[in-house]
């Protein structure tokens, strides 16, 4: 799942390089476009955590290979149906959207070249996502990442082909970068389905309608709030984003460069989320509390050491990845600063996204909806706006920090509170004894 998400991430990561050439207004169109679109995007990975809780517990029951399917192939019509719905009101609404948090005339030019072909991509992304958490919901993370890799590396292969314009292709500027999220999306999902019916995970079982109602109660119920929980975070980054456009394009442009390095230093923590879900969902569905507690107890420890090692490499490194990303000027210099000092607090984050997806695979995802909306509406946005009217850029990057410690201490008071993290009745997995 880490090269997966790696390669999904990498592609915001390449939009972010490739249109950062054509100057500052595209790059600063990415840097309003990405928390807005991640934050719809959560619908997908929502409806994934929901789909991943009630086929890996089916599978923990051992309720059968027609119950498996039923409720894959329900995911899917579910999950399909909300994104048409979301995907034609976002096309909507998306000029007011971002004028709200602060995007100028020449940046709106570029934002309007990019938001058709991505919201013809969405319900497709949905359609991908939720026939890979069919994997890994049997513990296939390798076919998912497989589709996940594939996809993203021809997304970026073709991303400058469209931007720049060949003599196979027109220059579309902003708008190349989303056409071809586009193609590679319809790639990756077609890949998906075939894979997921060749395996029998995913067919047109008996019965297919059979408890569709019931089906879709037991989805939504890890899946809608686990939707709420993701889209809280890049939400919330829309409205800081918003904090940070009173300080100029220049800042929202240095602010959106170090985020997208930030997502890729997240990568292995949130691929770990991705891990946890089916580990916890299928021993609590087989009543082996102790062994899912087990996971996340060494999850976490994971996410302490990573997140540390990461703080120190981007202390160190931070200002050579600014100048690549952003080039060699102001909007680098506040991107290095954002690396150098809220890389140390990342393992906190870690600490927040493996605790969600645990509590969502534990039927728990009210608790995790409460812990990133605490994270973001009680210590993240508040402290942001707070911050750049008292200390400028340094104010938001204070208030990232805040938010990550102490979201990470809630995380494992929560996670203690719903039987999923009790030390004392931990025992080493048999690998470890080993």
């Amino acid at each position: 799942m880490s090269l997966g998400i790696l390669g999904v991430l990498s592609v915001g990561l390449a939009d972010a390089y490739f249109l950062g050439q054509l100057g500052e207004e595209p790059l600063a169109a990415v840097g309003y476009i990405y928390p807005v679109t991640a934050a719809i995007t959560s619908l997908s990975i929502g409806l994934s955590a929901g789909a991943n809780a009630a086929v890996s517990q089916a599978i923990g029951r051992k309720d059968g290979e027609d119950a498996e399917q039923r409720l894959a192939l329900h995911a899917l019509v579910l999950g399909v149906s909300l994104s048409l719905v979301i995907a034609a009101a976002f096309y909507l609404l998306s000029g007011p959207l971002f004028r709200l948090i602060g995007a100028g005339d020449p940046v709106m030019e570029e934002i309007n070249k990019y938001i058709p072909f991505w919201t013809l991509s969405f319900p497709v992304l949905v359609l991908m996502m939720l026939s890979q958490a069919t994997f890994r919901a049997h513990g296939d993370g390798a076919s998912a990442a497989a589709i996940m890799v594939g996809s993203a590396l021809i997304n970026i292969a073709i991303t400058p082909v469209f931007i720049y314009g060949t003599w196979i292709a027109p220059e579309l500027g902003t708008g190349g970068a989303a056409l071809a999220t586009l193609i590679a999306r319809v790639l990756g999902a077609a890949a998906a389905l075939y894979w997921a019916i060749h395996t029998n995970r995913l067919k047109w079982c008996a019965e297919p309608f059979k408890n569709i109602w019931s089906s879709f109660a037991q989805i939504t119920k890890v899946g809608a709030p686990a939707a709420l929980s993701n889209s809280i975070n890049p939400a919330g980054m829309a409205a800081v984003t918003a904090a940070v456009a009173t300080l100029g394009e220049t800042a929202v442009a240095g602010f959106g460069a170090a985020t997208r390095v930030q997502s890729l230093v997240l990568v292995p923590m949130m691929a770990l989320s991705a891990g946890i879900g089916p580990v916890v969902g299928q021993n609590w569905g087989a009543e082996k509390h102790d062994r899912a507690a087990a996971g996340l107890h060494w999850a976490l420890w994971f996410c302490l050491g990573y997140g540390l090692l990461m703080g120190l490499v981007l202390a160190v490194f931070g200002g050579v990845i600014a100048e690549w990303i952003a080039g060699d000027g102001q909007a680098a210099d506040q991107a290095a600063l954002y690396l150098r000092l809220v890389g140390w607090s990342l393992f906190g984050y870690g600490f927040v996204v493996v605790s969600n997806a645990a509590m969502n695979a534990r039927d728990k995802a009210v608790w995790s909806m409460a812990l990133s909306l605490g994270r973001i509406f009680l210590l993240y946005l508040p402290g942001a706006w707070l911050g750049v009217w008292l200390f400028d850029f340094t104010g938001v990057l204070m208030a990232a920090i805040l938010a990550n410690l102490v979201a990470a201490l809630a995380a494992v008071w929560m996670a203690t509170r719903t039987d999923l993290l009790k030390p004392r009745e931990l025992p080493l997995p048999d690998s470890v004894k080993a």
